[in-house]
């Protein structure tokens, strides 16, 4: 089982997702956001299963100094704001061959280590 981790190295929810796969001692993949930023491709997968919506964090200091509160933009719009400003992102985001997860989800990633 190995699994990738997309997010920002300071961030406490990553960090947490980091701590629970290395307890249980899985190989994990790490991309950090801040020395490169997702792809497009890589955000539809998670947008097409949690919807844009939920891809976007709406407390993050970066939404905020964007001024971004009252946008109203296209999903496609969207993708591409977030794949330009990581930092916007509800993290972390977790895979596992085609399994998903958005945020910090521990009863998930256990369902995945147990049916492993």
């Amino acid at each position: 089982m190995e699994v990738q981790i997309f997010g920002v190295a300071n961030h406490a929810d990553v960090r947490k997702a980091q701590r629970f796969f290395a307890e249980r001692r899985i190989k994990v993949h790490f991309v950090d956001f801040k020395i490169r930023g997702p792809a497009v491709g890589e955000l539809r997968r998670f947008a097409d299963k949690f919807g844009v919506t939920a891809l976007i964090d709406r407390h993050s200091k970066r939404y905020a100094a964007l001024g971004l509160g009252a946008a109203r933009y296209p999903d496609a719009r969207w993708l591409e704001l977030l794949a330009d400003e990581p930092l916007m992102l509800t993290m972390p985001l977790v895979r596992c061959g085609s399994k998903l997860s958005l945020g910090l989800d521990e009863a998930a990633w256990a369902a995945w280590v147990a049916a492993a």
